[in-house]
């Protein structure tokens, strides 16, 4: 499943997917995967996103059940 918040959250913050990736120790691609749904990032990471762009893990990394059972 997409990760739009993050997207979101990053282009509030002005920032590109390589300048994210460099603030928190990955690849832009792996930030490009994450985006898109294609890559699932570890509990450390998700922080380090998170702390990056100003957001806690729930405005970032939660999903309503609603919306869950609609992506599996």
């Amino acid at each position: 499943m997409k990760n739009k918040k993050m997207k979101i959250a990053r282009m509030e913050c002005d920032m590109n997917q390589e300048a994210l990736a460099n603030a928190v120790g990955v690849t832009r691609q792996t930030i490009g995967m994450i985006e898109s749904g294609n890559y699932n990032p570890t509990l450390n990471l998700c922080i380090a996103i998170c702390d990056a762009l100003g957001k806690t893990l729930n405005d970032l990394f939660w999903i309503e059940p609603q919306d869950r059972d609609s992506h599996e």
